[in-house]
């Protein structure tokens, strides 16, 4: 079984769960995930140091409704200069409603949080949207060669990533629209560069740093 489909497979025995009104609590869906991942380990159908496995996106498992709802806030909080996961932690700690995203609390709590990685967003952002997670300074990010170098899907160009550091992130008003630039560091080589348009043009040649 590939851990797309374990996950499928998880979220219907929730799903059930739910519907026969027991549901599981996020500590049992955790305890639930580990028992099933270790028995699969222990009989061979599945590597537990797989790459695809440990890279399965959290925001996968929620609904439409609710991911729509986390994406809204997660943008909200970031206009506000306000970082979101920390407004989330504040609430749960002062016992305060978190209004829209309440259920992640409810429904999916700490561990779940925990899980989220900046990464993780770039699934469900297209690129006229309006990104979740906007970069700062200090950000560690990867950019592809294609920003300086033409580059070929096979052949002796092939596109390669490169780790950097955010240096600087400038906003320019052009009418109605904002652009948005940044100055990056290579780390291998401590190499500068600036990138125009990183949330336009040039948004598909550079990611979120997968930990």
């Amino acid at each position: 079984m590939t851990p797309g489909e374990i996950e499928a497979a998880l979220q219907a025995a929730i799903a059930r769960c739910d519907a026969i009104n027991c549901p599981l609590n996020p500590q049992q869906q955790q305890i639930l995930r580990q028992v099933v991942l270790e028995s699969l380990c222990k009989e061979g159908l599945v590597n537990s140091n797989r790459q695809e496995w440990q890279e399965i996106n959290p925001l996968d498992e929620l609904t439409l409704e609710q991911r729509q709802s986390f994406l809204q806030f997660v943008r909200e909080k970031e206009r506000q200069e306000r970082p979101w996961k920390v407004q989330l932690m504040n609430d749960w700690l002062q016992e305060r409603d978190s209004g829209s995203v309440q259920f992640i609390r409810d429904r999916f709590g700490l561990s779940w949080l925990n899980r989220i990685e900046p990464s993780h967003f770039e699934k469900y952002v297209e690129i006229d949207d309006e990104p979740p997670m906007k970069l700062k300074v200090g950000d560690r990010i990867e950019v592809s060669n294609a920003l300086w170098e033409w580059v070929q899907d096979e052949g002796p160009c092939s596109r390669q990533w490169f780790v950097c550091t955010v240096l600087q992130v400038n906003e320019v008003r052009n009418g109605e629209d904002i652009i948005t630039s940044c100055i990056i560091r290579l780390i291998n080589t401590g190499m500068e560069y600036e990138i125009q348009g990183i949330y336009q043009w040039n948004r598909y040649y550079w990611r979120w740093l997968q930990r």
